[in-house]
C-alpha cells in the first residue's frame, strides 16, 4: 500500500485547510485509515481515524468539533477537512493505514505517506 498526503500549506489563525490522502496498491475493506501529526521533539499524535467500512470516525479531543474526517472509497481517498485552525495545529501531517479498524496508537498502522506540513500562523 502506497499512500500520497497533500494539501497542507501556511493558513492564518481561523483559516481552513482540506488534507487528501490517497491510497494506492492492495486496499483491504476491512482496514482503515488515520491521520496523525508531528512536531520536532515530540511524539506522533493521533488526529483521526475513519475505517473503509463505515462506522463512527474518531478524533482527538484537541481537534473535536473543528476537523472532519471523510473518505471516498471509489477514489481510495480519506480527507481531512480543517476547520478553525489555531497555531497548536501547526505540525506535520501523516495519514498511515491499517488493514484492520481504526485505531488511535500509531505503532498499529502498517503503512504511513511521506507528511504534509501545516503551518498556522498568529
Amino acid at each position: 500500500v502506497q499512500l500520497q498526503a497533500s494539501g497542507g500549506g501556511l493558513v492564518q489563525a481561523g483559516g481552513s485547510l482540506r488534507l487528501s490522502c490517497a491510497a494506492s496498491g492492495r486496499i483491504f475493506s476491512s482496514g482503515a485509515m488515520g491521520w496523525f501529526r508531528q512536531t520536532p521533539g515530540k511524539e506522533r499524535e493521533f488526529v483521526s481515524a475513519i475505517s473503509w467500512s463505515g462506522g463512527s470516525p474518531n478524533y482527538a479531543d484537541s481537534v473535536t468539533g473543528r476537523f472532519t474526517i471523510s473518505r471516498d472509497n471509489a477514489k481510495n481517498t480519506v480527507y481531512l477537512q480543517m476547520n478553525s485552525l489555531k497555531p497548536a495545529d501547526t505540525a506535520v501531517y501523516y495519514c498511515a493505514a491499517r488493514l484492520s479498524g481504526a485505531a488511535i496508537r500509531a505503532s498499529l498502522y502498517d503503512y504511513w505517506g511521506q507528511g504534509t506540513q501545516v503551518t498556522v500562523s498568529s
